[in-house]
C-alpha cells in the first residue's frame, strides 16, 4: 500500500494491499492520500505517481461524471453511497462504494461487476424483447421467473386489472406470486392442478424438446362465469415459464347451448326424449321410492294443425307444455317426446298418487287454450305406468306408459288408462306389425268381398272390399288388428293405394267375364289430409279400365268430421267424374245427418249397432226408428244400405223401414275373389232373389 506521509494521517490496513477491488482514499481537496495495487493497475499508473496528486490529473475522466457527483455528496453530507459506474478508458462497469472518514476524507471501493452488469443488461433487453412479443399476443400472458413470480405481463393482462378488481379480486402484477394471485376465485382442485403442472414443467429435463402444460378452468368475473384455457411453456433451463390464458367463454357458451339444444325440445323448451330417458334412468336408480310415468297424447291435434295452421299448432303445443308444468308436483319433470306427445315423470309416486295426478292433468285440459286469437278445445289421452321394484330400464317404463296411452286413445280418447302387464303383448304386436309393414307386408294382403243385394228384388248389385292380412304366423287377420298401426306409422295411404288398384282391377276383370258388380272401397281421413285421393283414384281407374260409376268410396262419419271442408272439396271432384260416395257405419259417429247431407254422397250405410238398437226399440213399441232415418235419406235422394243383417227378423225390419240395399251374414259372408262368381251363379240358378234364397237356407 502506498501512502503520503502527513502528520496525523492514519495508515491504511495492510490487508487492503491484497484485495482484488480497487481502493483509495481522497482528502477534502480530492487528492489521493493512499491507493492499493488494484487501483494503480486500473489507472495504469504506478502508485507513486498517484499518491498526493489531485484526481483531475490522474483520473481526468472522473470530471463531470456520476462518480464525481456521488463522492462530492459523500463529502458534503457524510452519508455513504453505493452505485454502478462505467469507467470509459477500460469500458467496464464497477460497483462503487464511497464512505466518509473521521478526518474529512472519503474511502472509495471499486468492484469490477462488468460481467454481471452486462449479463443483467442482456437479460433486460431480452425481457424487453419478450415483453414486446407478449404484447403482440391477443390473450392475457405472463412470464414467470424460476420462483414463480411474474417478471412481465402483456397489455391484455394489465388491461384486465379493472375487471378483476370489480370482481373483488386483487389483480396479479409484476413481482407478485402468480399462483397466489390466480388462486382467487378458482376452485381448489384447479389451483392444485395448475401448481402440479408447473412443477412438472420445471422438473422435466432440458433435452431440446418443447415442454408444455395445459388446463381448462372456469372463473367467475363480476356477474358472469368465464372459461379459460391455461397453456404454459418452459422458456429455457432457467425455470422461466410463459403462460397464456385464452378466453373460451364464447365457445363454452356455444357448447353449452348446443348441449342444451341436444337435450331439449326446440319448440317448448322442455326436455326431449333423450333427456327424459336420462331423467327416468336416474329416478329408477333410487330403489327406495317408486317412479311413475304419465304418457299424454293430445286428441285431435292433427285436425287443429291442418285446419288452423302450424303457427297456431305450435303455439298450442307451447301452451300445453306450460300448463302441464304448472300442474305437476315440485320435483316432477315434464318433457315432450315429439309431435303431440308429452311425458310427465313423477318421482316418489305410487299407483294411487299417479292416477290422481293423471286425472288432475286431464281436468286441466277442461279449460280451452287460446292460440292465434282463437279458443281451441283440446283433450288428452293419458297412459300411466308405475315402475315395479327391480325395474331399472328407462326404455321399459316409457314403453309401458306408451302402451297404456295407446289403450287410453283406443278407448275413445280423453281417457286415463293404467298399465297392466298384458299391454306389453299388445305393444309387442304393434311393433311387429310396424316392422312387417316397413319390410313389405303388402305381398301378404288379400281382399275378401261381401255381396250387397237389393231388398226389393234380391238381385246382387255389388260387393264391399274387405282388407285382410294373411299373416305367416297368426293366419288371416281382420283390419282391426293392423290398420291403426298402419295409420300411426304412415303406411295406411300406401295400403289404401294398393287396395284401390287391386279392387278396381278385380271389378274390371269380373266385368269382362260378364259379372258387373259395383266395387265399394273404404277410405280413411288420412287420404284427405295427404290430398292424393283424387289422383290415386284416377290412376287406379285408368290402369284398370273400370268405369268410374262402378266404384264407390265409403267413408265413416268420423272420417268426414275430422276435416269436412277438405273432404267436401275432394269428394266433389270425384263425384264430378262419376265415382260414387257412401257414408259408412252411420250411427256410430257424432255428426248430424244434416251435416252429412251437405256432402256429395249418394248412399248411406246404416251400421249394425243402429239396427240392433232399432230392433230393441221396436220390441218396446217405441216406433220405427229406421224408417225415419231412411225416409229422410230418401227425401234427399240418397239410397240406404242396411249393414249387419244376420237374422230373418233383421231382414224383415229393414225391408219394412224401406231400406234399398242390405249386406250381412244372413245373405253372404265375406269371401275370396274366386268364390264371388260361384256365389252369384248360385243366386242366378236359384231364381235371382238372394233374399228369398237366404231365408230358405239355400245359400248356406
Amino acid at each position: 500500500m502506498h501512502q503520503t506521509h502527513h502528520a496525523g494521517l492514519p495508515a491504511p490496513p495492510d490487508l487492503l494491499s491484497g484485495v482484488p477491488d480497487a481502493v483509495c482514499r481522497l482528502d477534502s481537496d480530492w487528492r489521493f492520500t493512499w491507493v492499493n495495487a488494484a487501483l494503480a493497475r486500473l489507472l495504469r499508473r504506478p502508485p507513486e505517481r498517484l499518491v498526493g496528486r489531485p484526481v483531475r490529473e490522474c483520473f481526468p475522466d472522473v470530471l463531470g461524471s456520476e462518480l464525481q457527483r456521488h463522492v462530492h455528496a459523500v463529502l458534503a453530507d457524510g452519508e455513504p453511497r453505493v452505485f454502478e459506474y462505467l469507467y470509459g478508458p477500460a469500458d467496464r462497469w464497477f460497483e462503487v462504494r464511497a464512505t466518509a472518514d473521521a478526518l474529512g476524507g472519503v474511502v472509495v471501493f471499486l468492484r469490477d461487476v462488468d460481467s454481471r452488469h452486462r449479463a443483467q443488461a442482456a437479460q433486460a433487453r431480452a425481457l424487453q424483447r419478450t415483453a414486446a412479443v407478449l404484447d403482440a399476443l391477443p390473450s392475457p400472458t405472463v412470464l414467470l421467473d424460476e420462483a414463480g413470480r411474474i417478471r412481465t405481463a402483456n397489455r391484455v393482462w394489465a388491461g384486465n386489472a379493472d375487471r378483476v378488481r370489480a370482481s373483488g379480486w386483487e389483480p396479479a402484477e409484476v413481482g407478485d406470486d402468480y399462483l397466489a394471485r390466480i388462486a382467487q376465485g378458482l376452485r381448489p382442485e384447479d389451483v392444485d392442478r395448475i401448481a402440479a403442472g408447473l412443477r412438472q414443467l420445471r422438473a422435466q429435463p432440458d433435452d431440446g424438446l418443447p415442454r408444455t402444460f395445459a388446463h381448462d378452468y372456469s372463473h367467475r368475473l363480476g356477474d358472469e362465469a368465464t372459461w379459460w384455457r391455461l397453456q404454459a411453456a418452459r422458456v429455457d433451463d432457467t425455470g422461466h415459464v410463459v403462460i397464456t390464458h385464452t378466453d373460451l367463454t364464447e365457445r363454452a357458451r356455444g357448447e353449452e347451448l348446443l348441449a342444451w339444444q341436444a337435450n331439449h325440445d326446440d319448440l317448448t323448451g322442455l326436455p326431449n326424449r333423450a333427456r327424459l330417458l336420462q331423467l327416468i334412468g336416474e329416478a329408477l336408480e333410487d330403489q327406495s321410492s317408486r317412479t311413475a310415468l304419465l304418457f299424454l297424447d293430445l286428441d285431435g291435434f292433427k285436425t287443429v294443425n291442418d285446419s288452423l295452421g302450424h303457427a297456431v299448432g305450435d303455439e298450442l303445443l307451447r301452451q300445453v307444455g306450460t300448463r302441464l308444468a304448472t300442474q305437476v308436483r315440485p320435483g316432477d319433470a315434464v318433457g315432450r317426446l315429439g309431435s303431440d306427445q308429452f311425458v310427465v315423470l313423477a318421482r316418489s309416486c305410487d299407483t294411487p298418487e299417479a292416477a290422481s295426478l293423471a286425472f288432475r292433468l286431464q281436468r286441466s285440459f277442461g279449460r280451452p287454450f287460446v292460440a292465434g286469437g282463437l279458443s281451441v278445445p283440446v283433450s288428452a289421452s293419458i297412459g300411466v305406468a308405475v315402475a315395479q321394484p327391480g325395474l331399472r330400464h328407462a326404455h321399459q317404463l316409457l314403453s309401458d306408459a306408451d302402451a297404456a296411452g295407446y289403450e287410453a286413445k283406443a278407448a275413445g280418447r280423453d281417457r286415463v288408462h293404467l298399465f297392466s302387464p298384458g299391454l306389453r303383448d299388445a305393444a309387442r304386436w304393434r311393433m311387429d306389425v310396424a316392422t312387417r309393414l316397413r319390410d313389405g307386408a303388402l305381398d301378404q294382403f288379400v281382399v275378401h268381398y261381401q255381396p250387397v243385394v237389393r231388398l226389393d228384388t234380391g238381385a246382387v248389385e255389388g260387393v264391399e272390399a274387405l282388407l285382410r292380412w294373411q299373416h305367416p304366423e297368426r293366419g288371416l287377420l281382420a283390419p282391426d288388428a293392423f290398420l291403426s298401426v298402419a295409420e300411426e306409422t304412415g303406411h295406411l295411404i300406401p295400403i289404401t293405394r294398393w287396395l284401390l288398384h287391386e279392387t278396381t282391377r278385380q271389378a274390371a276383370e269380373w266385368a269382362q267375364e260378364g259379372l258387373s258388380l259395383r266395387m265399394a272401397v273404404n277410405i280413411s281421413a288420412r287420404h284427405f289430409s295427404a290430398e292424393t285421393l283424387v289422383r290415386d283414384v284416377r290412376t287406379a281407374l285408368r290402369e284398370s279400365g273400370l268405369a268410374p260409376e262402378q266404384l264407390m268410396l265409403e267413408l265413416t262419419e268420423t272420417t268426414v268430421a275430422e276435416d269436412p271442408t277438405r273432404a267436401e272439396d275432394q269428394l266433389a271432384i270425384l263425384r264430378g267424374f262419376g265415382v260414387r260416395v257412401a257414408i259408412d257405419d252411420f250411427g256410430t259417429g257424432w255428426s248430424s245427418l244434416a251435416q252429412l247431407m251437405a256432402l256429395p254422397i249418394g248412399t248411406l250405410k246404416i251400421d249394425r249397432s243402429l239396427i240392433s238398437a232399432a230392433e230393441r226399440l221396436a220390441a218396446g213399441g217405441t216406433g220405427a226408428v229406421l224408417g225415419a232415418i231412411v225416409g229422410l235419406a230418401h227425401s234427399l235422394g240418397i239410397r240406404s244400405v242396411a249393414e249387419g243383417v244376420e237374422t230373418a227378423e233383421h231382414l224383415r225390419m229393414v225391408r219394412e223401414a224401406g231400406c234399398d240395399l242390405a249386406q250381412g251374414y244372413l245373405l253372404a259372408r265375406p269371401m275370396a275373389s274366386g268364390e264371388v262368381p260361384r256365389w252369384t251363379d248360385r243366386v242366378r240358378a236359384g231364381g235371382g232373389d238372394s233374399c228369398a234364397l237366404a231365408l230358405s237356407g239355400q245359400l248356406r
